[in-house]
């Protein structure tokens, strides 16, 4: 299998892809054009191709006392092909350029896929929670440092 082509969203079109794996893959934290267009300005996102075909995106936030946060999404019709490796692995690497010294992620608990992905790279759940209104739990997740390989 070729790796899936990856690229940093530029400009409305990229932008509305990325809102839309996002929204896929945690509908219950849909994102309006307004709230992707906020995230663009903050963080690194990047969408990934397969030919013409999007099949995943990512979000790098950049490091904060130096932790940064990595999350690879993938649409439900393309995992276990190693797209989700390919974001994750490129966006530890941003993480790193950045100054990262921690690498954290943010999975929703419903998410038993991404709770896998996560835990076999090396996460290790440091806590779940509610956001305030809200219903859904999230589980934070930190890199052991054993399992950073870069």
């Amino acid at each position: 299998m070729t790796g899936p082509r990856l690229a940093t969203v530029e400009g409305d079109l990229m932008l509305e892809q990325w809102r839309h794996v996002h929204n896929v893959v945690v509908p219950v934290a849909a994102m309006s054009v307004a709230d992707a267009r906020e995230r663009v300005g903050r963080y690194r996102l990047e969408n990934a191709y397969v030919g013409d075909v999007l099949v995943g995106c990512s979000t790098v936030r950049p490091p904060v006392d130096g932790v940064a946060t990595v999350i690879a999404r993938v649409l439900p019709g393309y995992r276990g092909q190693g797209f989700g490796t390919a974001l994750y692995e490129n966006g530890l690497a941003r993480a790193r350029e950045l100054g990262a010294g921690v690498i954290e992620t943010c999975v929703l608990a419903a998410n038993a896929d991404g709770l896998r992905f996560a835990v076999r790279r090396g996460f290790a759940e440091i806590e779940r929670y509610v956001l305030d209104g809200e219903r859904d739990e999230w589980v934070d997740l930190r890199l052991a440092p054993e399992a950073d390989r870069h």
